[in-house]
């Protein structure tokens, strides 16, 4: 596990391919003023992991932790990190609230896939990513916003919403030409999707600019502009 630059002040450490694990890559702006961490890892232990990329790679650590939403992969990791700021959307706190009230633990999962088989997946990935239950803390942003917001180091947050997740944010880099896309346009999870259900091509097509060369998703290979307009054309 490694952080690699995409460029400008914009580094990115991959998550795991296997689809089994449903692991997410970060993202850090690295700033001399206080880094920003797009993203927490998705458990105290893969936190920790990040943690220790960072410090190969010499980077400063981070003042401000961002969720792009509230899915578990990006953010079950958050109680690892200390002494930050966790931003995220309005409507994504409420869900993380709701989150945090539930007894998660081997036997809560297993209950809770008994009743519902198509959480089977996800589950499973969360039992195998969780080292402890006793250190896992569900963390709701500490601050919120609703439609954009600017953080003091010239990151710039924008809800996009979409089918993925309801709070699903982007992160745009200006000086660096870069926007995260998080899952933003990805179909819905798997145990709510429907064959009807795709990615959302045309929010990626409404995200593109000619300022921004890089474009960032969570469980895929990072795309140049003319790449993402490619994959768009099919």
């Amino acid at each position: 596990m490694r952080f690699e630059r995409v460029a400008g002040r914009v580094w990115v450490c991959a998550g795991d391919p296997d689809p089994d694990l449903v692991q997410a890559g970060v993202a850090l702006v690295a700033d001399e003023r206080g880094s920003v961490l797009i993203d927490a890892g998705q458990s105290p232990s893969h936190a920790r992991e990040i943690q220790a990329a960072l410090r190969q790679a010499g980077l400063p650590a981070p003042r401000w932790l961002v969720y792009t939403h509230h899915h578990w992969d990006h953010v079950w990791g958050a109680g690892a990190w200390p002494d930050v700021e966790i931003v995220g959307h309005a409507a994504g706190a409420e869900l993380l609230r709701a989150e945090a009230n539930r007894p998660w633990s081997i036997p809560y999962l297993r209950a809770e896939v008994l009743r519902n088989r198509r959480l089977g997946p996800s589950f499973r990935a969360r039992a195998l990513a969780v080292d402890s239950w006793d250190e896992l803390t569900v963390l709701p942003p500490t601050r919120v916003f609703t439609d954009a917001l600017t953080l003091p180091t010239g990151v710039r947050l924008r809800h996009v919403g979409g089918r993925h997740a309801p709070d699903s944010t982007v992160v745009v880099v200006p000086d660096s030409g870069v926007i995260l896309l998080g899952d933003s346009w990805y179909p819905p999870p798997a145990h709510l999707r429907t064959p009807a259900d795709q990615p959302d091509l045309a929010l990626v097509g409404r995200l593109l600019d000619d300022d921004i060369g890089w474009y960032v998703s969570s469980h895929s290979p990072v795309l140049s502009l003319a790449e993402a307009r490619a994959a768009l054309r099919g």
